[in-house]
């Protein structure tokens, strides 16, 4: 039944309903190609913020591949996942690579096959930014269209590889950008999982699944880790705290924080509480410890985490 998605309808209401969002007053793939990152796992309010933030200090892959990691890391603060901002920086460097050194002359590639092969491009990236910069013919899969065809098909549990096959099947190959835009936008704002609404769908006259939307798909059971982790906050005499770059691994690689860790010496050190972060499959219990040292680090200096910024507001940062 889903086959039969109208094309008219659906791009009709994007052009209608779609939401104000600086990215889609742009064609610059590299300004694009931000965002999407961005929106990965970081909500489009809070997103907005960041994307302006970046375009204006980095308008260019260059201007990023010529700044330092730590630079990246200090305006990504506060978005999570900073993975993310470590990998847009080598991403940046290797497009301004020359040709005869595997890179792109300082200009995005053109297609999503070549996009593929960057740091921090996955197959979603790739085709959102292919299809929407360049009108490549390719299918996005997302969380919000995996739900639309969910409720399309009366599907419950969907594999990947059946979301694709049907995105590529319903695809409007002759404007992919604003269909795979479209088909994200109606999984975001009107066919969400908790309160879906059907009676505003442009679509709904296709979907199998409209009379229960609440059972496709079935939601994903996903395992919560806890992690325990002991820091210890101190402060010189000028009330600056002791903060330490952190390595190229773990959830916080080169963020700057207090130093922790699981195996942290307290010793002769005053306890002062625990602060409590929540990741997506993670839950963070750090112990923090009181203490001076001869010289601190301002703050506002460094990249720091929300994690650590909690720590600092607990020793009266």
């Amino acid at each position: 039944m889903s086959e039969h998605l109208s094309h008219s309808a659906l791009l009709a209401w994007y052009a209608e309903s779609k939401r104000d969002l600086p990215w889609r007053h742009t064609d610059d793939p590299w300004k694009i190609l931000l965002s999407e990152i961005l929106l990965q796992q970081t909500q489009v309010s809070r997103g907005i913020h960041y994307w302006q933030k970046l375009v204006e200090r980095f308008p260019t892959p260059q201007s990023m591949a010529d700044a330092e990691v730590d630079e990246v890391l200090h305006l990504w603060q506060g978005a999570g996942y900073y993975s993310r901002a470590r990998r847009l920086h080598a991403l940046s460097i290797q497009v301004c690579l020359s040709i005869t050194e595997g890179g792109y002359d300082g200009s995005l590639p053109l297609t999503a096959p070549e996009l593929l092969t960057l740091p921090g491009v996955g197959p979603y990236t790739a085709a959102a930014v292919a299809s929407i910069a360049y009108g490549e013919p390719v299918a996005c899969v997302d969380g919000n269209i995996r739900r639309v065809m969910a409720r399309q098909s009366k599907r419950l549990d969907p594999s990947l590889k059946e979301v694709e096959a049907w995105a590529n099947k319903v695809l409007y190959r002759d404007d992919a950008g604003d269909w795979n835009q479209a088909l994200m936008e109606l999984g975001a704002t009107v066919c969400t999982p908790k309160r879906p609404l059907c009676g505003q769908c442009p679509v709904s006259s296709s979907c199998a699944g409209k009379s229960s939307p609440l059972l496709f798909p079935q939601p994903k059971k996903t395992k919560r880790k806890r992690l325990d982790l002991k820091c210890t906050l101190r402060f010189d005499a000028n009330g600056l705290p002791e903060l330490v770059q952190r390595g190229d691994d773990g959830i916080l690689a080169g963020m700057w924080g207090p130093p922790m860790g699981d195996a942290i010496d307290v010793t002769g050190l005053e306890y002062v509480g625990i602060v409590e972060h929540t990741l997506s499959h993670r839950d963070i219990f750090v112990e923090v410890w009181h203490g001076s040292c001869p010289r601190g680090t301002e703050p506002s200096t460094v990249a720091l985490s929300s994690l650590d910024r909690k720590i600092l507001a607990l020793g009266g940062e």
